[in-house]
């Protein structure tokens, strides 16, 4: 152990807080610009946290799974606070400062869509977007190529002698995950005998808080974004308020959804 570490140097701090660079004289671009990075700095460590969760998972240590999957919604309620903050800038607030963001948007942001799709909502277009950046672009490419975290459940599902549908179990990973009657059904059971299944059914249920959270953290978004600019196109040219509210139907686990339907 180094006997000159200090907290600064630890933290790297003076490279941490001189990442803020705002392009106006405008108080509020600064506070934009840290919820943004904060943000950032979270995405990281939810991704570490789903690779060590996947991991475990396709291993069958279900029970040692459920930490990791924990933080991960832990940190989600924390990053749908920070909308709370975000919605301190009003409106004229915002348009201060809004021309110094060009067609930069938070759209582009390529840890957000590994998470989503570690979670199992694939869309490969986001790759295109990140034809700069050609490191993020290989991350996320792993991340669509690879099998979900749904993926990885329904693998251990199978595993434990419960019949799913080989187009579930071997399929294209790229693509968007399709529900699945029989996935439906076979997560119904593990649900209506919790004692023999307690293992998977307290998997099911972190991966509910993790869905639960998104769905959560989605709303805020929106809600804030209409708080801030209303109906107005967003940056970057996407549509703003009208696309985010097209995404809170979005489920990561369907079928942990539909399946309360059948208890």
């Amino acid at each position: 152990m180094s006997s000159d570490m200090t907290y600064a140097r630890y933290l790297q701090l003076d490279q941490v807080l001189s990442a803020q660079t705002p392009l106006s004289e405008t108080h509020d671009e600064a506070l934009f610009i840290i919820i943004h990075q904060t943000k950032e700095l979270w995405l990281k460590q939810v991704i570490a946290e789903l690779h060590l969760a996947k991991g475990l998972v396709r291993k069958g240590a279900l029970i040692e799974a459920y930490k990791s999957l924990a933080r991960v919604s832990r940190i989600q309620a924390v990053m749908t606070l920070s909308w709370d903050v975000l919605a301190t800038m009003t409106p004229s607030d915002y348009t201060s400062f809004r021309a110094v963001l060009g067609p930069s948007s938070g759209f582009q942001s390529d840890q957000f869509r590994t998470v989503e799709f570690m979670l199992g909502l694939k869309d490969g277009k986001h790759i295109a977007i990140q034809k700069e950046r050609p490191i993020a672009q290989a991350s996320l490419k792993d991340a669509l190529e690879a099998p979900s975290l749904w993926d990885d459940a329904n693998a251990a599902l199978a595993a434990r002698g419960f019949k799913l549908p080989e187009h579930v179990l071997a399929r294209d990973w790229t693509q968007p995950y399709a529900p699945s009657p029989e996935v439906e059904a076979a997560w119904a059971e593990v649900y209506r005998d919790t004692h023999q299944w307690w293992d998977l059914y307290q998997l099911a249920e972190k991966l509910l808080d993790v869905d639960d959270a998104m769905a959560t953290w989605r709303h805020r978004h929106a809600v804030t974004v209409a708080r801030i600019i209303g109906g107005k196109p967003g940056t970057g040219g996407s549509a703003g308020v009208s696309y985010l509210e097209s995404t809170l139907g979005k489920r990561c686990f369907p079928e942990l959804w539909s399946l309360r339907n059948r208890l």
